[in-house]
């Protein structure tokens, strides 16, 4: 048996093991893939562990930007985006990638078609640099980082250095956002009635959480077009699943049971 899994901290709210799980059994494939919880600074001592039956990793918070100081090689986005949320594993080799980057845009163009000359983030950490870059390899070429420590921001401006030819700014959190789209990588209970109100006027949204759901900004969003957080959890994993395991990902399996999944959980909070 092949062995996969997600690692971070928290972990327990995570969907990873849903979506990949669902593409083994749509696959007919006899993988395991579960979650473990595993605390910044606790990757190394995770990787020694291992042995030759592990074939990949999915990585979240706080572990996206650690992994990049372990890996043997890392792809251009992974090295772009400063983070990877992807470690495939073989032949004594851990190679770091980065498929939020892709999986963002993928999200984003099944639900919107239209342009995004300038885009809002509120947040500066590891996904808000991957969705600025992925929104970036759509065309988008001017940004706005909403964050409350200007300083946290710093690895986010330094990917939109390294991709090149972006203006980026620095606003409070505080300050109503504006452009063509907004995207929120800030926890449910930081989205405050107040900034939910000054986000009002932004035709797109892209909440990148999945859980809670719906966080204060979706179900603000009302008919403007709303990018979801298992959009972008889908989208990245199918990638991963490919990595891992050389196989087309079943993509409306693995989507399929993240919506139920997410359905029964809304149920048990009601």
């Amino acid at each position: 048996m092949r062995h996969c899994g997600v690692l971070g901290d928290p972990i327990e709210h995570s969907l990873s093991p849903v979506l990949h799980r669902a593409g083994y059994a749509a696959l007919g494939l006899d993988w395991s893939y579960d979650a473990h919880r595993v605390s910044s600074g606790g990757l190394r001592e995770f990787l020694a562990g291992l042995d030759g039956s592990w074939r990949g990793l999915s990585l979240t918070m706080p572990l996206k930007r650690e992994a990049m100081a372990l890996v043997d090689e890392a792809s251009e986005l992974a090295e772009l985006g400063g983070a990877a949320n992807t470690l495939l594993l073989g032949e004594g080799v851990v190679r770091g990638d980065n498929t939020d980057i892709p999986g963002a845009e993928a999200a984003l163009r099944e639900r919107y078609a239209g342009p995004v000359g300038h885009a809002a983030i509120l947040g500066g950490g590891a996904t808000a640099a991957s969705t600025l870059l992925a929104l970036a390899r759509q065309g988008c070429r001017s940004f706005v980082l909403h964050v409350r420590d200007a300083a946290r921001a710093a690895e986010t401006l330094a990917a939109a250095e390294r991709f090149g030819g972006l203006e980026v700014s620095i606003a409070p959190l505080d300050v109503a956002p504006e452009g063509d789209l907004l995207v929120s990588t800030i926890p449910a209970t930081a989205q405050t009635p107040d900034l939910v109100a000054g986000c009002a006027r932004v035709p797109v949204l892209f909440e990148v959480l999945y859980d809670p759901w719906p966080t204060p900004l979706a179900a603000s969003a009302g008919d403007r077009v709303l990018v979801r957080g298992l959009d972008l959890l889908v989208h990245q994993a199918a990638l991963q699943f490919e990595q891992f395991t050389e196989l087309p990902a079943p993509l409306l399996e693995m989507r399929q049971a993240g919506e139920a999944a997410l359905r029964e959980r809304l149920d048990e909070g009601t």
